[in-house]
């Protein structure tokens, strides 16, 4: 089991007041990775970063491992909704039913997290690499009622080392899938995990990012 709760309290709780302030939070580069944290389910994902043609790229390996990297930060959502970021996998986990609890295994991940006002009231938006569901199709976490799942990509990549670029409108998503209107976001995470499935994955991140709306 993924105590999804638990990392959501420790995303909210990480957030500084230095970040609190920021209108543009540097969410993602070299001056910030000590920022990222690991928090772990079932063993250690591998998380590295790596240069990638002079790009910072965030490598995540999982062998029957489910761990996630997370940043708490606040980002102004009146300001900057869009959430913006690239990735490419090796692999998804063949044959799990993505929205069991046995099959909530993805070789990547991307979500959001907004704190209420209790440190218990957490909510997340779970940006996924489905492995069967299609994309568009979303569904509440086999753990907690507390996050949704959206298929933003699915399927084995028919091009493993192409980078896929992608974009959210968070604050569109949580009055769509939570019916809440909200202001900010308090942490940013991902997750490359395989602990249900036991198998193996490799993903690669960069470029994550707040915008404003076009």
């Amino acid at each position: 089991m993924k105590p999804y709760t638990i990392l959501m309290l420790c995303l909210t709780l990480s957030t500084s007041a230095q970040a609190a302030a920021e209108d543009n939070p540097d969410i993602f580069s070299k001056a910030v990775i000590p920022l990222w944290q690991e928090r772990t389910f079932k063993g250690h994902t591998d998380y590295s970063f790596i240069q990638d043609d002079d790009i910072l790229v965030l490598k995540a390996q999982c062998s029957g491992t489910a761990s996630a990297f997370y940043r708490g930060t606040e980002v102004d959502l009146t300001k900057m909704p869009i959430l913006h970021w690239s990735w490419k996998i090796n692999n998804i986990h063949a044959g799990l039913d993505d929205v069991s609890k046995q099959g909530d295994d993805f070789a990547a991940r991307i979500y959001v997290v907004y704190k209420g006002k209790l440190p218990w009231n957490v909510n997340a938006l779970n940006y996924v690499w489905a492995n069967v569901k299609e994309v568009a199709s979303f569904w509440p976490n086999p753990f907690t009622k507390r996050a949704v799942m959206i298929a933003q990509k699915s399927g084995t990549p028919t091009q493993k080392d192409v980078w896929i670029d992608e974009s959210r409108d968070v604050r569109k998503d949580f009055k769509r899938y939570f019916d809440m209107d909200i202001n900010k976001i308090d942490g940013v995470a991902v997750m490359t995990d395989c602990d249900n499935g036991g198998g193996e994955a490799t993903s690669y991140y960069r470029d994550i990012h707040f915008a404003p709306a076009p």
